[in-house]
């Protein structure tokens, strides 16, 4: 009786009440990172907005970065693009409306560019992408030193464009103290005048471009082959297949993703080509050559601007350069998606 009265008299706590919770569970304890419990208070707040501001505080460097240095003058140029400006005259702007760009669809000059644009970015990038898939192949397999090799595959794109630039156009020198002269000699071949030929002029712009940029797609491929499982080979082989139709039939297919990836990167630089032609054209070099024959959409936007002085008319070709890029990538969404349905 005394001990049932004495129950009665003090009632049992919450942690007596509830048999195999943990002592002190219904007493609020706060873990590490949960917010106080008092709303009200300062700290509170403080966490609050600290779990709120962090991560755009974190992000925001990049942000100021991108539109002090890409967006503000991505928008000054189009304000540019609508006005006749002068480069030696910024103050003196009017109104021009889309004359600019009707001035650049009339233009000779400017289809020349786009035309030497396409060819040169075809005839560097399928023989670039070609011999990447071939050299990581290569490497897939297990070689001596495959570090070293990966290493001096990957030292073309680390090299300046001025350096390789200089060295190519010793190489493609037109008399036949050049080396592809020389060699052309040997053969029994006439000479070229790679700086004044059409065709030549071009295949020795896009060598440049090949040389510098197939040992870093090469190495992208290899990422991308290392990471098909290998139970596919392992499959392809109990089936009789050869090292040839395994990489035709498995390895291709697996890159499909990444080789649309290539392509695309490959395109946008070949759109922005500029370095390359200018060095190697020496002193017509904004020209691209005497006679335009290599001269890029990115040298004319250069010759316009900088060279001639009409910058409305150059930020008129920077816009047409962003609709080209802008149309790529939208093809490339498509087939991505297309490539992904079939999957």
């Amino acid at each position: 009786m005394t001990s049932s009265k004495q129950a009665l008299a003090h009632p049992a706590s919450s942690a007596e009440a509830a048999p195999g919770s943990q002592p002190g569970a219904a007493r609020g304890a706060h873990g590490r990172g949960t917010p106080p419990a008092d709303r009200g208070s300062w700290r509170s707040r403080m966490y609050r907005w600290d779990m709120k501001a962090s991560p755009y505080a974190f992000i925001s460097p990049f942000f100021v970065i991108f539109g002090a240095f890409s967006l503000v003058p991505l928008l000054y140029t189009a304000w540019y693009s609508l006005h006749h400006v002068q480069l030696s005259n910024l103050d003196g702007q009017s109104w021009a409306g889309l004359e600019n760009y009707k001035s650049l669809l009339s233009s000779e000059f400017f289809w020349n560019a786009l035309e030497n644009t396409f060819t040169i970015g075809l005839i560097s990038t399928v023989p670039q992408l070609a011999a990447a898939i071939w050299l990581a192949h290569l490497l897939h397999f297990k070689l001596r030193g495959s570090t070293v090799w990966r290493v001096v595959m990957l030292t073309p794109y680390a090299t300046s464009v001025a350096a390789a630039t200089l060295v190519f156009a010793l190489l493609f020198s037109p008399e036949k103290n050049g080396i592809v002269n020389w060699a052309l000699d040997l053969l029994g071949l006439d000479p070229v005048n790679w700086h004044e030929s059409d065709w030549g002029s071009q295949l020795a712009v896009s060598s440049i471009v090949i040389w510098r940029w197939t040992g870093y797609n090469a190495l992208i491929y290899l990422a991308a082959m290392q990471a098909i499982p290998a139970d596919l080979y392992e499959s392809a082989a109990i089936d009789g297949a050869n090292r040839w139709q395994q990489f035709w039939n498995v390895t291709i297919p697996m890159l499909r993703p990444t080789i649309l990836f290539t392509v695309v990167v490959s395109t946008i630089g070949a759109t922005q080509l500029f370095g390359e032609p200018l060095l190697f054209g020496g002193v017509s070099g904004s020209k691209g050559g005497s006679e335009h024959q290599f001269q890029t959409l990115g040298l004319y936007m250069y010759d316009q601007g900088f060279i001639i002085g009409n910058l409305g008319k150059a930020s008129a070709i920077a816009w047409t350069m962003l609709l080209i890029l802008l149309l790529v990538a939208a093809l490339n969404l498509l087939v991505s998606r297309r490539l992904r349905k079939a999957q």
